[in-house]
């Protein structure tokens, strides 16, 4: 099987997951983006192409769902190209420790959640405290933690 159709399955298996289930484990109006980091560690492992494509793909099939057309799509795409630029020097080998896969989902998922709520707060035309509470910082916490659970999943 091709890489790129492997790929590709994964990303569509990480959508559904994000559909049915993260996106129902709210905790304060926060949820976790798992297609996000996926996206990044795409970009990470197989450079900016890879993490913009999938950014693209995934991101259009995130705004389907949410009905919030590009604003997905625009982010991860952002965040799938700007991760990309910075390359694993060994890409077959690429483990991710516990604590740089803590520190950089939020990194990513700060960046990411700005965007989306700041163009989701223009295009809806609304100010409110929990968009920068619940939707940005809280979600790009909780974002952070999956990132640190999977870390430590599959670094055993």
């Amino acid at each position: 099987m091709p890489q790129t159709f492997r790929y590709a399955l994964i990303g569509l298996a990480v959508f559904l997951a994000q559909w049915l289930v993260f996106g129902r484990l709210s905790v304060f109006g926060a949820t976790p983006d798992a297609v996000l980091l996926f996206v990044a560690w795409l970009g990470l492992r197989e450079g900016r192409r890879y993490g913009l494509v999938a950014g693209f793909a995934l991101g259009l099939l995130m705004d389907a769902a949410t009905e919030m057309w590009g604003i997905h799509m625009f982010a991860k795409s952002l965040v799938g190209f700007l991760v990309g630029l910075f390359p694993a020097s060994e890409r077959e080998t690429l483990l991710i420790q516990p604590q740089q896969a803590f520190a950089g989902g939020l990194v990513i998922a700060l960046m990411h959640n700005g965007i989306v709520v700041l163009f989701g707060a223009l295009t809806a035309r609304a100010a409110s405290l929990s968009l920068v509470t619940g939707d940005w910082i809280g979600a790009a916490v909780y974002t952070a933690l999956v990132s640190l659970l999977a870390a430590l999943f599959l670094s055993r």
